[in-house]
């Protein structure tokens, strides 16, 4: 269905390359990870679009039958339970194409991600700060 994504080095080429009747949900998702993380880079990793914020932040392709959302976020309880309609194995979300698709969701994944990597990032450095204040002792 879609076609070869190898070489494809932007998110609108990426979404050029799929099909008329996808490329609107894709746009939709993009524009709903920008709203959700305005300070995000876009990218494209492993021929999927990707967007990075003190790392891989979200990426997004299109499927014959679903849309894919990775990494699903390990959440609290019920954000997991809300989840758990779309996930599949590896920290994949899949989004049919024959339903709508949960835009909010998405947004909220987002912002989810957002504070998980500002975190790790501010852990890092916090963690980083302490070795060299150690070894200068």
């Amino acid at each position: 269905m879609l076609t070869d994504k190898k070489g494809l080095n932007t998110i609108d080429a990426y979404i050029a390359s799929c099909p008329r009747d996808v490329q609107p949900i894709l746009e939709e998702i993009r524009k709903t990870i920008r709203k959700a993380a305005p300070e995000a880079e876009e990218t494209v990793k492993y021929q999927i679009p990707t967007f990075t914020l003190k790392g891989n932040l979200i990426s997004f392709a299109a499927y014959k039958r679903h849309i894919g959302l990775y990494p699903a976020p390990e959440g609290d309880a019920e954000f997991n339970h809300r989840l758990a309609v779309y996930k599949t194995e590896k920290s994949t979300l899949r989004f049919p194409l024959d339903r709508p698709v949960p835009y909010d969701l998405i947004s909220e994944i987002v912002r989810y991600r957002v504070s998980d990597n500002l975190k790790r990032a501010e852990n890092k450095t916090r963690k980083r700060k302490r070795s060299t204040d150690n070894e200068r002792g």
